[in-house]
């Protein structure tokens, strides 16, 4: 007999992966419970078939949560029950030895606390008072709503310029999206139960891409007489002038500097956003009708003088300026904002960075995209230095690899300190304290100083990239409220106490991304539509192809190409390669139409107009 024994995996085992794996997908894109409190006894159940038994807040306390549950759920509950389940879940959560117990109490505690108002719906009503109309999962995820199922079913049957029309009722930038969107579509989509979610944001690229700009202009309705000032080209300006301008509205654009664009421009470089395609696309909404005004900076006089002026004023200056770090040598010669690197890289005026070791402080895409332009501006070395872990970055895991692949290296779990100088005031180096993480502080583990000795990192430049700011104190010092920088509107986007001045994007929200800044401009001109005293409708005449079941067959998902990474670094065009016409077929096949099949069909019909 042989004292020990290889374990090896049995049947029974396996499959119980696989349905942990099922079950893990399941939860990754199950955004939309039909009822929260629903979702929170089957969570308690699940929780309660891992127990061990050993300890009783979790045997016992989750069977008698699970049954308290089951009270409302089947009508016997009262306001009494839910004041036991707060107080059984938080016992569970105090008092279970292991994970099993203690993450399911606070589980429970999370759900009781956040949909009170539907716990309670449950007791008076008998029935779930949650939100059943329900968007289909990616069209939910998306802020702008746009009808991705529609646009998709038009690219698998080659109808790239009606997809394009598809996605411009609800985003008039759609190339910028194809290329620049964090896609958030996707982390909701349902194929991820099946296999991976679809590649929303290669298949509106190649829709946009396969279609000519000009197969279809703006349709302008008859001009109402109305003039609104639009201050602020980046995307939400954009967004907001061309919709008013189909509405009948005479725009006019106030820009400040020498292009349109804002960020798309000045903040993302040309390897990830061509030049000649971002200005194409704001050429196709400018032909709309749109007028510009380059090279024009409004401060509160001038605000107040374009209201006199216009029947409206939209103001959308968006985040522009650069946040210190207040340590000691940020005022050396050699460091710079990554703001300003940017923006000067947007104005075609290249910084010389040949031989030069970079060091770059931060952990968001504004960061990667510093880093990756300083090794095409000639850097010898390029650093990038983070107090937290690379699993803590901001920035989307793609520009990481990007960045990571055109040889910067990432060095984590490294916190400045201050900034060397030599003696003529140059940078030399970068002083850091290795850290070391610890518990969450805002909803992410915080770093403190490791047991380590600090060290200098060598380097003759430094690029903060810790984020942007917004510039509201001459609007602050007319009147116009405003909240830790950033602009106070009412739920319309209204600013309060100034008539027909209305306010979004990052200078109301803070730096945020694309498409919500798109969707902020959207949502701007149709208030200001109705503030004119109009109620105009973005409409859709577009035919969609007649949907069918496809069966339930596995299928890989289509990832985009990149350029050689060797290659690239040496220019500026766009790193990444689009889909083939058969990879994008294939992959606009893959969607399950959850427009059609299943809880998040849309009801009543699409949704033509807005």
């Amino acid at each position: 007999m042989a004292r020990l024994h290889v374990m090896e995996r049995s049947h029974a085992q396996a499959v119980m992966d696989d349905l942990h794996d099922a079950l893990g997908r399941r939860l990754a894109v199950s955004s939309l419970a039909p009822c929260p409190v629903e979702f929170t006894a089957a969570l308690v159940n699940l929780c309660s078939t891992q127990s061990c038994g050993k300890c009783t807040p979790c045997r016992v306390g989750l069977s008698a949560l699970s049954d308290l549950l089951a009270d409302v759920l089947e009508g016997r509950a009262d306001e009494s029950t839910l004041n036991l389940i707060e107080r059984t879940a938080r016992t569970i959560y105090l008092s279970s030895d292991c994970a099993i117990g203690y993450e399911a109490g606070a589980m429970a505690l999370t759900a009781i606390r956040g949909f009170r108002d539907d716990f309670e719906h449950h007791i008076r009503e008998h029935s779930c008072g949650f939100d059943r109309e329900a968007r289909v999962p990616c069209v939910s995820g998306c802020p702008a709503h746009v009808d991705i199922p529609g646009y998709i079913s038009l690219v698998e049957a080659g109808r790239y310029a009606d997809a394009v029309k598809v996605i411009r009722k609800n985003n008039p930038l759609p190339l910028v999206c194809g290329l620049v969107c964090e896609h958030p579509c996707e982390m909701h989509c349902r194929r991820g139960m099946v296999d991976d979610p679809m590649n929303i944001l290669a298949l509106k690229r190649f829709a946009v891409e396969h279609s000519d700009l000009n197969d279809h202009k703006p349709h302008v309705v008859d001009n109402t007489g109305k003039r609104v000032a639009v201050i602020g080209g980046g995307p939400a300006g954009l967004s907001c002038a061309y919709y008013l301008a189909v509405m009948g509205h005479k725009v006019t654009i106030f820009e400040q500097r020498h292009h349109l664009g804002g960020m798309l421009r000045y903040g993302i470089p040309s390897y990830r956003l061509p030049r000649e395609r971002l200005q194409a696309e704001i050429d196709w909404i400018l032909s709309a009708g749109i007028d510009v005004e380059l090279d024009h900076s409004v401060n509160g006089e001038e605000l107040a003088r374009l209201r006199d002026e216009f029947d409206a004023v939209y103001l959308a200056i968006g985040a522009h300026s650069d946040k210190k770090l207040g340590l000691p040598g940020e005022e050396a010669t050699g460091v710079e904002s990554a703001v300003k690197m940017l923006r000067s890289i947007g104005d075609d005026e290249l910084p010389d960075l040949s031989g030069q070791r970079v060091c770059i402080i931060g952990g968001g895409n504004v960061a990667m995209d510093v880093a990756r332009s300083a090794v095409r501006c000639g850097a010898e070395k390029v650093s990038i230095v983070y107090r937290r872990r690379i699993c803590d970055m901001t920035a989307q895991d793609a520009e990481i690899a990007g960045a990571q692949a055109e040889g910067c290296e990432v060095l984590e779990l490294t916190a400045p300190l201050a900034i060397e100088t030599d003696e003529d005031g140059r940078v030399s180096g970068l002083r850091v304290q290795p850290q070391i993480i610890g518990e969450p502080r805002r909803g992410r583990p915080a770093p403190r100083a490791a047991a380590t000795p600090e060290r200098v990192i060598s380097c003759e430049r430094v690029f903060v990239a810790i984020g942007q700011d917004i510039d509201s104190k001459p609007f602050e010092d007319m009147g116009i409220a405003c909240k830790w920088g950033r602009v106070v509107t009412d739920s319309d986007g209204a600013v309060p106490n100034f008539d027909g001045l209305f306010s979004g994007g990052d200078c109301q929200t803070g730096p945020a991304t694309v498409i919500r800044a798109i969707n902020a401009g959207r949502v701007a001109s149709a208030n200001i539509d109705r503030y004119l005293g109009f109620d105009h409708k973005i409409k859709l005449d577009v035919e969609l192809p007649t949907v069918q079941f496809k069966g339930k067959h596995e299928c890989g998902r289509c990832e985009l190409g990149e350029r050689e990474a060797g290659e690239r670094i040496h220019d500026w065009n766009l790193v990444e390669q689009g889909l083939t016409e058969q990879e994008a077929r294939q992959e606009a096949s893959r969607c399950l139409r959850c427009d059609h099949f299943g809880f998040g069909a849309f009801r009543g019909g699409r949704n033509l107009e807005w």
